[in-house]
């Protein structure tokens, strides 16, 4: 190689150093360019890259394949060379030529120099794409919390925070499409929303997945009006040759950031958005909330409930409340429902001010246990006191369920007192989701094959209420007060005729039928006319202290003298009971 052309090649090959390492002004039509130039410098007729991010990749042939010049006469290849980084990735650099040029020594030395140096950059550059998308991407694509913090990080830092809208929100029923149309055709449509989401808040936005169908997101406040539209339901098309649908919605917690916000504290944005959304996920009038300062208050109160916790479970200072179950024909009680009271510094707190604060977390689960323990304490001491003794029911959340161990937690409990099985019941609320469904699924049936009564309470509240029926084996059929019809309805208004089929299909599937919230004769009526027979509500008894539920159990019966049983009994062939007074 004569002076001049070296040096041609010391121009190329500097220039081609500066466009490679012009990070982050990196210029790919430069260096596509300067590739070209440097081809037809050597007389090689393609030049290739392939980048893979291990060996694995490799082998199936998962990688990118970058070429650069192709004049379409590569015969044969010149110069090729394979390098394996540090982290496994795989990077390969190829020449070719035709049949008619060949490289000297020197210039497939030169050659070979070039492709170890677009090795270094490629692979260098590629492996920044794939630590980008393993730290900032989930395994389904989806921006991450990471990129979410990042992107307010930024909009703080250039004091552009304020004006903007976060959000964080949940897709409403989502278990339900994945049940329904199964979870491939879930995760399209889920793929569809956000990126409609994502194409509406545009590069000035972000949307990112917190995990399963919970997300959080900023954009420019002037879009708000669009999202919180698509929040509130939009179809979503997930076969193109039918045209078959599915509308999602959303429930969201929402916050504008003021002006006075700190900005040296983007992250306090998810303190208000958060929470805000788990309170829109609980209301029933509106799936959209948007975050005011009581709601401080909430988070504040929240935490010293949570602090609190520990100490009072250790102290005794939760107690249990039974609100008897009564026979509606014969005045029975017939069981009871074991109700959870905090007592702290002389008061009892409401339920509603800690329930939901500890279903949030663990903590529910610990309290749940501890109500049980209460529970069959109390009934071994009523047997062994010769007592005429109830089936009583215990609530445990959902938060239980996926506990591996929850069948032999409760069974340990239970036995420990030596409580006969048949005296215990759980009840369980309707799942939301699909994976949470078959944990509810294994719990109950392990329940029912040791013979523990399993109560599905709340029906018709949450997920699949004919398939929870039809795939669980319950015990128990509680129907929640907002299926009773009120005493004002007519006896032709829809309340009235799904709660008597309600009430029918479940006695033809063999459940046993409990009605919550009976508070009028009325309605005690109501049950007997649609043969649910065992009542729970104020209009017998509100949850009662353990002292007071024992003289019931001396005492059963309650006065059904005042409710109109001849009416009731009209076209019911059995005989009415006889009225006893307490």
């Amino acid at each position: 190689m004569d002076k001049e052309r070296k040096e041609q090649y010391y121009v190329l090959f500097e220039r081609f150093i500066d466009e490679m390492s012009a990070i982050p002004d990196f210029d790919r039509n430069h260096i596509v360019q300067t590739v070209t130039e440097i081809c037809e410098f050597f007389h090689l007729s393609k030049a290739e890259t392939q980048f893979y991010q291990s060996l694995a990749h490799e082998s199936r042939g998962e990688g990118e394949i970058i070429c650069d010049y192709d004049n379409g006469k590569s015969d044969r290849i010149a110069v090729q060379r394979r390098l394996i980084s540090r982290t496994g990735a795989v990077v390969m650099s190829t020449v070719y030529q035709s049949n008619e040029d060949n490289l000297t020594d020197e210039e497939a030395e030169k050659v070979d120099i070039l492709l170890r140096t677009m090795m270094t950059f490629i692979g260098r550059n590629r492996l920044q794409d794939a630590v980008e998308k393993l730290g900032f991407y989930d395994e389904a694509g989806y921006a991450n919390i990471r990129s979410f913090m990042r992107f307010i990080d930024r909009l703080a830092g250039l004091k552009r925070l304020s004006g903007h809208t976060a959000t964080c929100f949940n897709l409403r029923r989502f278990g339900m499409i994945n049940q329904q149309l199964g979870k491939d055709i879930g995760d399209v449509v889920m793929h569809k929303f956000y990126n409609l989401l994502k194409n509406m808040v545009g590069e000035d936005g972000i949307i990112a997945r917190m995990g399963g169908d919970n997300f959080v997101a900023i954009f420019p406040k002037e879009r708000t009006d669009a999202v919180l539209d698509v929040f509130n339901g939009v179809p979503i098309v997930f076969d193109q040759s039918s045209g078959r649908r599915v509308t999602v919605s959303a429930s969201a917690g929402v916050y504008t950031v003021p002006d006075d916000f700190p900005m040296d504290d983007p992250r306090a944005v998810m303190d208000r958005i958060f929470p805000t959304m788990h309170i829109a996920k609980q209301e029933t009038n509106g799936t959209i909330v948007w975050y005011n300062d009581k709601m401080v208050e909430m988070r504040d109160h929240a935490m010293k409930v949570r602090s609190a916790f520990p100490k009072a479970l250790k102290a005794g200072e939760f107690r249990v409340f039974y609100q008897p179950k009564v026979d509606v024909t014969w005045g029975k009680m017939v069981g009871a429902e074991a109700l959870c009271r905090w007592f702290r510094d002389g008061k009892i707190v409401p339920p509603m001010e800690f329930i939901p604060v500890l279903e949030q977390n663990a903590d529910i689960c610990y309290l749940d246990y501890h109500i049980l323990d209460l529970v069959c304490r109390d009934i071994r001491r009523w047997l062994d006191e010769g007592k005429k003794v109830v089936r009583v029911s215990v609530n445990f959340s959902r938060k239980n369920l996926s506990e591996m161990d929850l069948l032999s937690n409760i069974l340990d409990i239970v036995d420990r007192y030596r409580v006969p099985h048949e005296y215990i019941e759980v009840e369980l609320t309707e799942t939301t989701t699909d994976v949470a469904f078959t944990d509810l699924r294994r719990v109950v049936t392990g329940l029912r094959d040791v013979g523990i009564a399993c109560a599905v309470d709340d029906f018709g509240m949450g997920y699949s209420s004919l398939t929870l029926l039809q795939d669980i084996p319950w015990t128990v059929l509680k129907i929640d007060k907002s299926f009773l019809p009120a005493d004002d309805e007519q006896v032709v208004s829809n309340n009235h005729m799904m709660y008597k089929h309600v009430v029918s299909m479940a006695r033809e599937i063999g459940l046993e039928c409990v009605t919550e919230g009976v508070e009028t004769k009325k309605q005690v009526m109501i049950l007997r006319k649609n043969h649910c027979h065992i009542a729970q509500g104020y209009f017998f008894d509100k949850p009662i202290p353990v002292e007071e539920f024992e003289q019931r159990m001396d005492s059963p019966m309650y006065d059904l003298s005042h409710t109109s049983q001849e009416w009731i009994f009209q076209d019911d062939k059995r005989r009415t009971p006889k009225k006893k007074r307490v």
